[in-house]
This record gives C-alpha cells, sequence and structure tokens, in this order.
C-alpha cells in the first residue's frame, strides 16, 4: 500500500523447508513450563472466570444473538470484499474533514512516518491509549530509542508497561498478574504499601497520568473501527483515558490495520455492543467516542477543544497476504474482542507470553504466519485440539478452527512443518490405509518403533503399549 492507493494483491507466499525454528522452540520451551506453573493457572483461571460470568450476563441480554452475529459477520465480510473501495472512501472523506491519511505497507515504514511527526512537532512526551496495532509496530521502543517518553494510560497496559512486559491478553493486558502481584510492583517501583487494594492503585494511577496529559505534546490511539461514509475513527474504552489522549495534546496520531474499516455509521449500532458483550460483559462499554478529524475554527460555531491536527496510519504489515490467501482471508472480519482466547484450552494452559506474538490464541495462530511468516510462526497453527470453541463464542461467526486447519495444510505442504512431520503422516496414511497392513505389523515391532526414539508426547505422558494381536486378528481366531 503506497502512495495513498490501496493496492490489495493475491500475493504468493513462498515457503521453504527449514528445519525447526529458533521461535519454534522457545515456544515449546515455555510451553511445557507455564503449563505445569500451577500459580499461573489458578491466576488465569480466576481471571477468565470472572470474565465468562460476565459475559454470560452481556449474552443473556440479546433476544436472538445468533441473529447479531450473523448480521455482524455479513458486514464485516462485505467489507472485506470491497476492500479498497472502503478504504478510499474513508481516506477522502477523513480527507475532507482536515485529516491526514498516511499508508504504511510495513511497521518500518509505520515507525518511520509516526517519528517523523514526533520530531516535526518538537514532542517530547507522548500518551497513549490501548492498542494493539502501535505493540504490532513495536511503538514505545522506538519511541524511548529517539528519547521521547511515550506513557501508557490504560491501567492494563501500564501497569504491564511498568513491569518491562508485553500485553498478555488482546483485551486484559495484566490478565496474567493477581491484585497482589500489581500491589508488590507498585511497591517496588514507587513505594505504596505492599498490601495497596485495586482501588488505591487506580487513584493513584489516575492522579500520576492527570499532569501527563496537560503537558504532553502528542496523543496516540488505535482504532476499533474506520468508519468509510463518515471519515472517522471510532474508539471504544471503559476509562476515559483514550477521550483525554485526543482531548489534551495538539496533535492526534491513531494506528490502525487496515481491516479496521466499516462501511457506514450505522454499522456501530450493532458492532459495538457485541464487541463489549464478548471482549467484557457489558452491554455497552463506558466510553464511546468518534472521531472525525482535528477541531475545525471555521464556521459560524468553531471548536475550541480536541488535537489541532489529526493523523492516520493505515497499516498493512502482512494484511494483504493474508487478504489474498482464501479461506484465510476471512480473518480479516476479526473485531478483536479476545473471546477466542478465553474460551481455548490451550490459551489457558500455556498462556499468552508463549505464542511470542501481540496477537495470541487461535486468532493470532491463524493471523500471525502470514504477518510474520511461516517458516518462524507456523507452528502457532498446530498449537489447537480442534475443539471448535473458538468458533462458537466468535462474535463475527469466524470459523477459526477450520481456518488452523488450512494454515496446516499450507504449512505441511510447503515444507515449513519439517520433513519429519510430512514423512511420518505419509507413512502413518499407508498403514491406516487398510486393515491387513495394520494387521501385518506385530505388537512388539509397533511397540519397539514408538519406544525407539524420543517420546513424542512429550516426558511427562508416556505411550500405550500395543497388544501382540490386533483385535481383528484376535476375532478371527476366536470365531
Amino acid at each position: 500500500m503506497q502512495g495513498g492507493k490501496a493496492e490489495i494483491t493475491t500475493v504468493q507466499i513462498d515457503y521453504s523447508y527449514l528445519k525447526m525454528s529458533l521461535v519454534k522452540k522457545e515456544f515449546l520451551q515455555k510451553a511445557r513450563k507455564t503449563a505445569f506453573d500451577r500459580r499461573h493457572r489458578q491466576t488465569l483461571r480466576f481471571n477468565i472466570s470472572r470474565y465468562d460470568a460476565a459475559v454470560a450476563k452481556g449474552k443473556a441480554t440479546y433476544g436472538n444473538l445468533a441473529l447479531a452475529k450473523a448480521r455482524a459477520a455479513y458486514i464485516k465480510q462485505l467489507t472485506v470484499n470491497n476492500l479498497h473501495d472502503c478504504l478510499l472512501q474513508f481516506e477522502e472523506n477523513l480527507t475532507a474533514h482536515g485529516g491526514t491519511v498516511i499508508w504504511a505497507e510495513n511497521a518500518t515504514e509505520a515507525i518511520a512516518a509516526i517519528l517523523k511527526l514526533l520530531h516535526e512537532h518538537n514532542a517530547h512526551t507522548v500518551v497513549k491509549s490501548k492498542s494493539m496495532t502501535t505493540e504490532e509496530v513495536d511503538f514505545n521502543e522506538h519511541a524511548a530509542t529517539a528519547d521521547i517518553e511515550s506513557l501508557e494510560t490504560d491501567l492494563g497496559e501500564y501497569i504491564v508497561q511498568l513491569a518491562g512486559e508485553k500485553p498478555y491478553h488482546i483485551v486484559t493486558p495484566a490478565m496474567h498478574k493477581s491484585k497482589e502481584d500489581i500491589a508488590r510492583l507498585f511497591h517496588d517501583k514507587f513505594g505504596t504499601p505492599p498490601d495497596s487494594t485495586p482501588e488505591t492503585i487506580t487513584a493513584f494511577v489516575r492522579q500520576l497520568l492527570r499532569d501527563k496529559f496537560r503537558h504532553a505534546e502528542v496523543g496516540v490511539t488505535g482504532a476499533n473501527f474506520l468508519i468509510a461514509d463518515s471519515g472517522a475513527i471510532a474508539v471504544t474504552e471503559n476509562e476515559g483515558n483514550a477521550l483525554m489522549t485526543v482531548s489534551f495534546p495538539k496533535i492526534h496520531i491513531a494506528v490502525a490495520g487496515i481491516e479496521k474499516v466499516i462501511p457506514s455509521l450505522e454499522s456501530l449500532g450493532l458492532l459495538w455492543p457485541l464487541l463489549a458483550v464478548h471482549g467484557t460483559g457489558q452491554r455497552v462499554t463506558a466510553y464511546n467516542s468518534i472521531i472525525s478529524g482535528p477541531r475545525r475554527t471555521d464556521g459560524e460555531a468553531p471548536e475550541v477543544d480536541g488535537p489541532e491536527k489529526m493523523y492516520v496510519i493505515l497499516l498493512d504489515n502482512g494484511r494483504s497476504k493474508l487478504y489474498g490467501r482464501l479461506p484465510q482471508a476471512q480473518a480479516l472480519r476479526c473485531i478483536r474482542c479476545g473471546a477466542c482466547l478465553n474460551a481455548c484450552p490451550i490459551y489457558k494452559n500455556i498462556g499468552g507470553y508463549t505464542y511470542a506474538a501481540t496477537y495470541s490464541g487461535p486468532i493470532g495462530s491463524v493471523i500471525t504466519p502470514f504477518y510474520k511468516g511461516f517458516a518462524d510462526y507456523g507452528h502457532l497453527s498446530f498449537a489447537c485440539t480442534v475443539c471448535g470453541r473458538c468458533s462458537e463464542v466468535c462474535p463475527v461467526s469466524l470459523p477459526l478452527h477450520r481456518l488452523l486447519l488450512f494454515n496446516r495444510h499450507d504449512a505441511v505442504e510447503q515444507g515449513t512443518a519439517g520433513r519429519m512431520w510430512g514423512m511420518a503422516m505419509n507413512a502413518a496414511r499407508y498403514i491406516l490405509g487398510k486393515r491387513r497392513r495394520m494387521d501385518r505389523i506385530p505388537g512388539r515391532l509397533k511397540n519397539a518403533a514408538f519406544l525407539a526414539g524420543k517420546n513424542m508426547l512429550g516426558a511427562r505422558k508416556s505411550m500405550p503399549h500395543f497388544a501382540e494381536h490386533s483385535f481383528s486378528q484376535m476375532w478371527k481366531h476366536q470365531r
């Protein structure tokens, strides 16, 4: 995507036969460690149980949730099918309102454009609302190298920033921490009482951030939705920090993936409540803002509040690759509610950091290989039991577990799953294809074959013992 034009093309991904990548090795090591960390699992189980209870109540407010999900899926898929036109319409309308759209093909281009803006406006302090897209391009790290302070204003994001960590979850960045963990963190960093309550910590952070809001030159946000017919961005939150991030600084920079676009303002009436219910269990989140450009100083009623300039960075960063690959392109209709993570048995056992990617859980496992390469991240598509829970809870009816199977197919076909995997599957297909082939191999040879190499089930499990004769052989003998 260059030169202010949306160019969505089919990309033929070039895979190569590679040995197990370092990323995959680290994934397996972290998965083994985290899955058997009882304290971590207990914290995660408690936090997700609170989420489950809230979401159940939220869903109960719908008279026909299935119909709402079907309509949301239709709207988002319609937008994906017409992505080129919707993006250009958004750019045209936002520009007419005084905003500026900058197209970024990858993270490098996005960061270069953002740093240029920060330097042009002599920015020393940036306040930033919660945004996974800015995490995707490592915004905070790049700002630090340019001697610019970038401060997270969402409480969960601020907690993980203070701890020197990345968000653990798409919606709940500090889901892996208990209230005791957070109290100790603030005690170590600020000397607050080690037994501080969540309310006390929240009040402390609110007071700390107020001064930053007043003095920051630039405010950075993401966008839950880009509204094509209005040339506006939609931001939803529960703390009001995103609204202050836009209101106080003179410059507003929004960073959003190209898939966030929706056709019309009318669509928000359906999508915002679905996002809230599936994200936090609320009927609608506390603060919902529609921002259609910088403040206007002309006309009969000039505005006195808001930023003087507004820039929207439209980020591709692998989305065009995903767009060009069917049926996985459906994943572009995701609204980032995080419901699939909370439902996934793999995520609940290995945790968010094990994925080593911005987007974790089922949706992350679908899109990350396209964003960061199958060679390093193709293994995520195999971290799935194919139970289908992610597909059941998705508010836009994404068949996530099926998309993961298509990813597996691509990885195996092109060799990034490893030669041994392909050889083993071909052998299994041949042997299991006919009963007589299975019966030709006596039990002692089957046992020897499975015990000869490293235990494929891991050190904590043992392979089952094969009987000397198969059931069909014993049945024939008895008859």
